[in-house]
């Protein structure tokens, strides 16, 4: 899930504030007759997505005024290390919003409360049960528990110039259709022509896209075995990899300029026509239908599948600080904020992917309008990472998968010497986590 916000610098004031202020872990019960106070900290960045969780808790509190929830604004810059701060001080927020990558972690340290048997039946039957599998975790002593509810996730998919596409005469791919690998590769060289590109690979962080598309051909890049848990890089693994090195150095159908650019930053030379075809996360349609120059026509395409369309996924999540005194109380506000109208809203205005079955039947999520029709079908193919039950993947993931990846795609090193890095020196990161 992206990991980005403007408002960084105000957050870390914000929960400082609340920190100094007592979050949910040193509140004293509630005087008689006073109301239940409750911190959110929200990680909410985007306007529109600010919007909607301050109005739901508006909400929230005009309908409740036995149970007051504060909102409090967040950043995913610094969040986890605020937290670890808030949890060691007993100052946490109540209700926690976050990403399912990051409660590993809090679960097995205690600081998450377990709400397997809190969860109301209406919410827990209406998010499938793989959302709920990136959210359940080991407690640090075997046990399994569900440390938040998964409420947001991301897909990959392909941002497409209609008018080039619609020339190439390529076969427009559907949600129940997509492209083949092979299929969008030869699309790809069909839209390279004239010193343009037909497509374009934002490498400057490589890691989740092509860990997530992988799994169309069934890599997971990681295997346990006896308790152990070590890097793979088989056929499997090196189908995506491959293809993508193809596409720029084999084809010459992939625009170079784009590899060291981040998701968003390609975009002024996709609206001029520079190359054709974007692969992105879901979110990055927002940018394109604010942004694009007046008369740009721009479509949604499915992300291609090898032997199957699965892509991996994390979901963002509500979790209950362990220390909370009012635990009870926050599950019914999230049960609140979390029911398939309010989901609508929320995926809306972060322009994701809602786990509520009845928020992804609502029509503004299965609209034609900015390809919210094909956005919203992606989420059957959403089964849990892998790499999400690794302890010490995110050190394998900034200290050696990305610059790996990063040497791979700009031609420096092979596709054996980066699987050789990515295990060797994978193997000897992940050995430190091992229980």
């Amino acid at each position: 899930m992206r990991i980005t916000s403007a408002l960084a610098a105000a957050a870390i004031l914000t929960l400082a504030a609340a920190c100094g202020g007592g979050g949910g872990g040193t509140q004293p019960s509630s005087a008689p007759n006073e109301p239940v106070k409750i911190n959110f900290l929200s990680l909410a960045w985007q306007k529109e997505s600010v919007a909607a969780n301050k109005q739901l808790v508006d909400e929230w509190n005009k309908a409740n005024p036995n149970i007051q929830v504060t909102y409090v604004q967040g950043s995913w810059d610094n969040v986890n290390d605020q937290l670890v701060t808030q949890f060691a001080g007993g100052t946490a927020p109540d209700v926690i919003h976050n990403d399912s990558p990051a409660l590993s972690g809090f679960a097995s340290d205690g600081y998450l409360l377990d709400l397997k048997d809190k969860l109301p039946a209406e919410l827990k039957s209406d998010i499938p049960q793989p959302a709920w599998d990136t959210v359940t975790f080991d407690d640090g002593k075997g046990q399994q528990g569900v440390y938040g509810v998964p409420f947001l996730q991301e897909s990959q998919v392909i941002i497409a110039n209609k008018k080039l596409l619609d020339a190439s005469g390529a076969r427009v791919p559907t949600a129940d259709n997509p492209w083949t690998w092979d299929e969008f590769s030869e699309a790809a060289k069909k839209m390279t022509k004239g010193g343009n590109f037909g497509v374009a690979w934002p490498m400057k962080s490589p890691v989740n896209k092509t860990l997530n598309l992988a799994l169309n051909f069934g890599g997971t890049f990681f295997q346990t075995a006896d308790g152990k848990t070590t890097v793979k890089v088989g056929p499997e693994e090196r189908e995506v990899l491959q293809r993508i090195h193809d596409q720029l150095y084999k084809d010459k159908s992939a625009d170079p300029a784009a590899l060291g650019q981040g998701t968003a930053d390609p975009l002024p030379a996709f609206y001029k026509g520079k190359f054709a075809l974007l692969p992105a996360g879901v979110y990055l349609r927002q940018q394109v239908a604010e942004q694009a120059p007046q008369g740009f026509e721009w479509v949604t395409l499915p992300a291609p599948k090898g032997t199957s369309a699965q892509q991996g996924a994390v979901s963002q999540t509500l979790s209950i600080a362990q220390d909370s005194k009012h635990a009870d109380e926050a599950m019914k506000f999230i049960a609140f904020f979390l029911n398939g109208a309010n989901q609508a809203k929320l995926a809306k205005g972060d322009w994701l992917l809602p786990t509520s079955q009845a928020a992804a039947a609502d029509p503004a999520m299965t609209t034609k309008e900015n390809g919210w029709d094909v956005a919203t079908a992606s989420a059957k193919n959403l089964v849990v990472a892998p790499f999400l039950k690794v302890n010490g993947f995110d050190e394998w993931k900034t200290k050696v998968a990305t610059p790996t990846l990063q040497e791979y795609f700009a031609n420096k090193i092979t596709i054996d010497q980066a699987a050789s890095k990515l295990v060797e020196d994978g193997n000897k990161v992940l050995e430190r986590y091992q229980r």
